[in-house]
């Protein structure tokens, strides 16, 4: 089998592959003596139907199927050998017809090769990338605490309404027979949008019948449906007037800041006082905000190695029409792949630069490390809803049923690769550090 490869512009690759009878005839024997043992042909013995019956039934498919096996094979062994970077799959040569096997051998076949082009992104301590600490105030905790008091609030019954009460009622739609009757209707005040219909239920106490007009008070279609339990369509029959009468007064009462509070938030005497629950939680939101700076340090790292790589050549032709065999099955596939090509153009180059600062800097993820990234992500999901003393335990089986979904390895594979390559380049390039406030920083990242 002859193989030769044409790469005169470095990126635009021609596989010329030449294939002998000698290269595939005797596997086609070979798998033409199996088929004749296991051939059910009426009239013949398992075994016995001659092989000038099996080459005319299974010959041309065997032959092909063979042959395009090995073509495959010496392909990518040829890739690989070489160190070929080649991109997406090998694609058959645009305007060549096909081969035909009926004929004798010699068979010609030749691929187009997209090849990544060279990308020589060096970092060292003369390279600066900028890293934010995020200054944690007495604001942000305050923010943070506000936080916990409401997650561990209660509702509590009231006499008189106040701003932000709930309210539960029965409401009657009036001059109509068979008009609207709900028990028990919600009705939060606070929400209401005009002003008129909000200032009839201020200080109401229970017991008492407000006449209000819900199309007034609700804006919304949808919402006023939703409260009336009627269909939006017949929304124009019930624009009058209704009462309601408030049977119960729902007050919302955030949590105080004592002992039952920290235990809670932190386990059982875990936290003592209130300058040690301060502490804490300064302490777990400067580890959060840690992480937030090292991600806009990789964000910051990408757009640095990105500039001091250059406008690069790629082959972009093959690489559409790699888009399109990709994503066949849309219609609008010509139109996807425009609308989309400089998009992955741009995740491409940064993908191949810090496979580059991977390999550079001999980067090694464990499945131990793997594992961390996939407890990290559990317990941020936990911390989301002021879950923050999740017992290990728990932690442990979420991560693990996450591990189970091979979509989610993925992510986690990458993502502790991303806190390594965080970590090794904090040490190789020098960092212009700077000290924001969280709304600055997130100003920065909003940009």
């Amino acid at each position: 089998m002859n193989i030769k490869f044409e790469n005169e512009d470095k990126v635009n690759g021609l596989m010329t592959i030449t294939v002998e009878e000698s290269d595939f005839k005797e596997k086609v024997e070979k798998s033409l003596k199996d088929y004749r043992k296991k051939a059910n042909v009426p009239g013949f013995r398992p075994g016995q139907v001659p092989m000038s019956m099996v080459k005319r039934m299974y010959g041309t498919a065997v032959k092909m199927d063979v042959i395009n096996r090995a073509v495959g094979e010496q392909l990518y062994k040829y890739v690989q050998e070489n160190n070929v970077k080649m991109l997406g799959e090998p694609l058959p040569h645009d305007g060549n017809e096909a081969v035909d096997i009926e004929k004798d051998a010699p068979y010609t076949f030749q691929f187009d090769i997209a090849v990544a082009p060279e990308i020589g992104v060096k970092l060292t301590g003369r390279d600066k990338v900028d890293y934010y600490t995020i200054e944690v105030d007495d604001k942000l905790i305050d923010q943070q605490i506000e936080m916990f008091t409401s997650r561990a609030g209660r509702y509590e019954k009231a006499e008189e309404y106040a701003e932000n009460d709930m309210l539960k009622g029965d409401l009657r739609e009036l001059d109509k027979e068979d008009g609207i009757e709900i028990s028990e209707a919600v009705v939060m005040p606070t929400y209401i949008k005009s002003a008129a219909q909000k200032k009839l239920f201020k200080g109401a106490k229970l017991g008492d019948i407000i006449t209000f007009n819900p199309r007034k008070a609700y804006e919304s279609d949808a919402e006023l449906a939703s409260f009336l339990k009627v269909d939006k369509a017949e929304l124009g029959t019930h624009a009058g007037n209704f009462t309601y009468q408030i049977t119960e007064i729902s007050r919302f009462v955030k949590a105080e800041v004592n002992q039952q509070l920290f235990d809670q938030i932190y386990g059982k005497d875990a936290v003592k006082n209130e300058k040690e629950f301060r502490q804490r939680v300064a302490d777990e939101l400067k580890a959060q905000l840690q992480q937030n700076a090292d991600w806009k340090f990789l964000q910051d790292l990408r757009k640095h190695c990105e500039k001091k790589a250059g406008k690069l050549t790629w082959p972009e032709e093959i690489l559409k029409r790699v888009m399109k065999q990709n994503n066949k099955e849309r219609a609008d596939v010509e139109e996807y792949v425009e609308k989309n090509f400089e998009g992955s153009i741009k995740e491409l180059t940064w993908h191949m630069i810090k496979e580059q600062l991977v390999a550079d800097h001999d980067i090694k993820i464990s499945d131990d490390e793997v594992k961390l990234a996939a407890r990290e992500t559990a317990r941020a999901q936990f911390a989301q809803y002021g879950m923050s003393n999740v017992p290990d335990e728990y932690i442990d089986n979420y991560a693990q049923e996450m591990l189970k979904k091979q979509d989610n390895v993925q992510g986690f594979v990458d993502r502790a690769i991303d806190l390594k390559l965080i970590e090794k380049m904090k040490q190789v390039v020098k960092l212009n550090e700077k000290t924001v406030s969280l709304d600055e920083f997130n100003k920065l990242m909003a940009k």
